[in-house]
């Protein structure tokens, strides 16, 4: 008997193995496939385990053979029979089981089915609402369910190293209030509370930061966490945190913490990757080189700042530029001459679909320099491009002039794209600290300064005294932690003294009376001797989509939203009664169809 058996099986499909040859097992699940071979019939079983090659002959069991004849598809069955070897030539290399079979004997059907509304084995050919509405179908998929055991598998290898870590894993509350953190947040109407409102927590911050103020020094938690934004590949309106905190630490006792859950993550995976500790990089140089915190160095493609070569240029577009505090930064794309004029006009549109507008390219090789700017380049400018940016024959670079924001935003998509088209991405694993972040950023649409990361993160010691007079030059002691350009987790040392965080408060424009409102719970605790803390934040679903191989986090999670944050498979958001809402206290306005 093994540890899978129940009434219905002996053993899962996908794990039986020539070790259980001409053993009479028993086996249930659903029909992946049928082939008649004229009186030999053939049933894929599947079940989440994997498939197993199911034989009935006519000759050998007429009746059988028939009951065989009547199954479709997704039918529900439970097979008894005995195990026995494949024949050379219909040995299947592609599963587990293709060097055995099981030779029926008795077949009962538990369930009969409707047939699904696409092919399992082509659902990623069918449009994502429709799978997404039939999603218990799709999960029957082998790719899904193995992401499904991979979660587990993560899950429970990191419960396990940060237990033995002493750290205790700790709920905190789903139904909080409303605190500006960064992202819309989720909010519940309260029924005994008239007129008020729970919010869903953006992540457990603020409770973990309590947590390290009672005393519990190591704390962790696996958590749904909800943010109301604008959904892309890699986030969802509900995601899942690894949430970590800890007292008495600094930066490098989290990179120490944090490494040793990547890895174990990666071990539950099968994957291997570089030993700790893991190389650092402060974020002025990450966006001096590639033009993101979030960079991929699998491949070189380095941005190169060239606004000087430029400063008394004759080209107009980048003169003015120059002159507004912009700056002009290249890529060199090496062997990119042979780039057709059609390309380089994709990758003008590309750049402009991104925020420029537009990208200009010189094409140098024997003939000389080609490009519709190439004439107002002096003989100076192209010394001086080469020197500094290792131009060769056969080279393609492209330029980028505009604010920094822009040129680094856009460059670097532009560096992701080339890799991608361009072959250049190896199959390593390249994972990077991204450190010394400035604690603030400004916000030119609301006029006034916000938090790069969050308000409770604390100023590096240099950078005490900026605030609130010089707040565009105090840095963070923030940390991100990023994997083959995906940034997978980030923390950082908080505030533990409340002198501290009121002044971050001042700096964003808090006034006393709102951070007494909104954070005041907080700042009581703060009072009452918290220590020295710091923390970080794990995605999970991203650590997940990375280990697994996938291009979407929806692949890893068993009940995603989809891009519009509605879920096809219940329906919601949907209405409510008017009832409802009267309990509630709340009115409806109508709204335009």
């Amino acid at each position: 008997m093994t540890e899978e058996a129940t009434s219905y099986r002996s053993h899962y499909c996908g794990r039986v193995s020539e070790a259980e040859v001409n053993e009479k097992i028993k086996v249930a699940g659903w029909v992946d496939s049928r082939r008649d071979h004229g009186g030999v019939i053939f049933i894929d079983l599947r079940d989440r385990s994997g498939l197993l090659q199911v034989v009935v002959d006519r000759d050998q069991d007429p009746e059988l053979h028939d009951l065989f004849g009547e199954l479709r598809r997704e039918y529900v069955i439970q097979v008894e029979g005995k195990l026995r070897p494949r024949s050379e030539e219909t040995i299947n290399p592609n599963i587990e089981t293709g060097t055995i079979e099981l030779e029926a004997e008795k077949m009962e059907l538990l369930n009969e089915a409707k047939t699904p509304p696409f092919p399992l084995d082509e659902a990623e050919q069918t449009r994502e609402d429709l799978r997404l509405e039939y999603r218990y179908l799709e999960l029957r998929r082998s790719r899904l369910q193995k992401n499904l055991a991979l979660r587990h598998r993560v899950s429970q290898k990191v419960r396990k190293y940060l237990s033995e870590a002493g750290f205790q894993e700790v709920e905190t509350p789903i139904l909080t209030r409303s605190t500006p953190e960064g992202a819309r947040d989720y909010v519940v109407p309260s029924r005994v509370n008239p007129g008020r409102f729970y919010a869903l927590p953006q992540s457990p911050q603020l409770f973990k930061q309590l947590l390290m103020c009672a005393g519990t020094d190591r704390y962790f938690q696996i958590v749904k966490c909800f943010r109301d934004e604008d959904l892309r590949a890699d986030r969802q309106p509900e995601f899942t945190q690894i949430d970590i905190e800890a007292s008495f630490v600094e930066e490098k006792d989290i990179y120490e913490i944090s490494e040793g859950v990547v890895k174990a993550a990666a071990e539950a995976a099968g994957v291997d990757l570089p030993e700790p500790p893991f190389p650092r990089m402060s974020y002025e140089e990450a966006m001096r080189r590639f033009g993101t915190d979030k960079p991929d160095l699998r491949y070189e493609l380095e941005l190169e700042e060239v606004s000087d070569i430029f400063r008394d240029t004759e080209l107009g577009v980048f003169k003015s530029v120059l002159d507004s505090e912009g700056i002009i930064k290249a890529l060199v794309v090496k062997g990119g001459e042979e780039w057709s004029r059609s390309r380089l006009d994709e990758y003008t549109e590309y750049a402009q679909s991104l925020g420029a507008k537009g990208l200009a390219w010189i094409k140098v090789g024997a003939g000389g320099w080609q490009s519709p700017i190439a004439k107002f380049l002096s003989d100076e400018e192209k010394e001086e491009l080469v020197e500094q940016t290792g131009l060769e024959n056969g080279d393609l670079i492209f330029f980028m002039a505009d604010q920094p924001s822009v040129v680094n935003g856009v460059l670097s998509e532009i560096r992701r794209r080339v890799a991608r088209e361009e072959d250049l991405i190896d199959d390593s694993h390249e994972l990077l600290w991204v450190t010394k972040f400035p604690l603030l950023e400004y916000n030119q649409r609301q006029g006034r300064y916000e938090a790069m990361h969050h308000p409770f993160t604390a100023p590096a010691p240099e950078s005490s005294d900026k605030l609130p007079d010089q707040p565009e030059e105090a840095y963070s002691r923030a940390y991100d932690l990023v994997w083959n350009g995906v940034e997978i987790g980030g923390g950082s040392i908080r505030n533990h003294q409340v002198e501290q965080q009121e002044l971050m408060f001042e700096s964003l424009g808090i006034g006393e009376e709102e951070a007494s409102e909104k954070f005041g719970f907080l700042l009581k605790a703060l009072q009452y001797g918290a220590p020295p803390h710091g923390g970080i934040a794990f995605g999970l679903d991203r650590l997940l989509m990375l280990l697994s191989g996938e291009e979407t986090i929806r692949n890893v999670i068993p009940f995603p939203k989809t891009q519009r944050a509605t879920d096809p498979l219940t329906g919601a958001p949907a209405e409510i009664s008017v009832e409802q809402l009267q309990e509630l206290h709340l009115e409806v306005d109508e709204l335009d169809e």
